[in-house]
């Protein structure tokens, strides 16, 4: 089981002194989150509460993930980074494999696309694109960017996205990881399918084996059973070490530690927050990973 430090909601000042003591105290990996911007005004309602709100505040800092990424590869050698997730169909493909790609490089390959078909629809509308063709966006972005990653001259030309023979350079020396975010039948769908693996939205332990034999089925369906796939599962209850060996014996390759604001409150200082992470290390990482 491998273990993952979320840093959603962080002061963003923090964040390269968070991803050297993660590092430090045996983390796998960081995991960043995304958005654009809050609207004051809200059409839909958050999918992955029972009240339909938001688990952060409007004012919550989301730094933009590839430069934020960069920032705290460039001062750790091992540590590996994700978004989680990273509101995939919002953005020009094109764009968004020359961001990976150099956050890639720069990195020497410890970064993955934890990618999410999004849920504030006024994202959407503010850049004129359609909220409801976002599953159709999401799946041929993933073939644009497996093209692009690639180098060498390519071209594309389907349904939504249609560019002539062209290269992009730095190229990654062998394609991102992308790992499908969410719980819905078309998202696990989009995982066993197109996917590298799948990120929770922060489940229960039995929510989470169930999904994870969904995914199971899904993979054996599509011929992909033998394919490599990491299968992250936040939980949404505290830390225990018969909870961990279920998920593991359901598949599942790793979990998260919760954000800090979820256990220290609103604000809190680097040096609590490394009290925590020492804390996690030695009662969860040790032991169990």
């Amino acid at each position: 089981m491998k273990f993952w430090q979320s840093v959603s909601f962080s002061d963003p000042r923090q964040l390269v002194e968070i991803a050297k003591i993660a590092e430090e105290v045996g983390f796998e990996g960081v995991f960043v989150s995304d958005h654009l911007f809050y609207p004051e005004k809200l059409e839909l309602k958050y999918p992955y509460s029972p009240d339909g709100k938001p688990a952060f505040i409007p004012n919550a800092a989301f730094p933009e993930c590839w430069s934020t990424i960069t920032a705290m590869a460039a001062v750790t050698t091992t540590l590996r980074f994700a978004t989680l997730v990273y509101i995939l169909p919002l953005r020009d493909p094109i764009v968004v494999a020359k961001a990976t790609a150099t956050a890639a490089v720069l990195s020497n390959d410890r970064v993955a696309l934890g990618a999410g078909a999004g849920w504030i629809k006024e994202e959407f509308d503010q850049f004129g694109i359609d909220f409801h063709k976002r599953g159709k966006l999401f799946d041929e972005s993933i073939e644009v960017l497996h093209k692009l990653w690639k180098g060498g001259i390519v071209e594309h030309h389907g349904e939504l996205y249609d560019f002539d023979p062209l290269e992009m350079s730095p190229n990654p020396s062998k394609p991102l990881p992308i790992l499908i975010g969410g719980i819905s039948k078309p998202a696990l769908r989009r995982a066993a399918t197109l996917g590298d693996g799948w990120l929770g939205s922060g489940q229960t332990v039995d929510e989470g084996v169930e999904i994870l034999k969904t995914l199971d089925t899904l993979r054996k369906q599509a011929g992909r059973q033998n394919q490599p796939f990491e299968a992250v599962c936040p939980l949404v209850t505290p830390p225990a070490a018969d909870d961990y060996r279920r998920l593991e014996d359901a598949g599942c390759s790793g979990t998260v530690s919760f954000p800090f604001n979820y256990v220290l409150g609103l604000e809190s200082t680097i040096e609590q927050k490394r009290a925590h992470m020492e804390q996690f290390a030695e009662n969860v990482i040790v032991p169990l990973g």
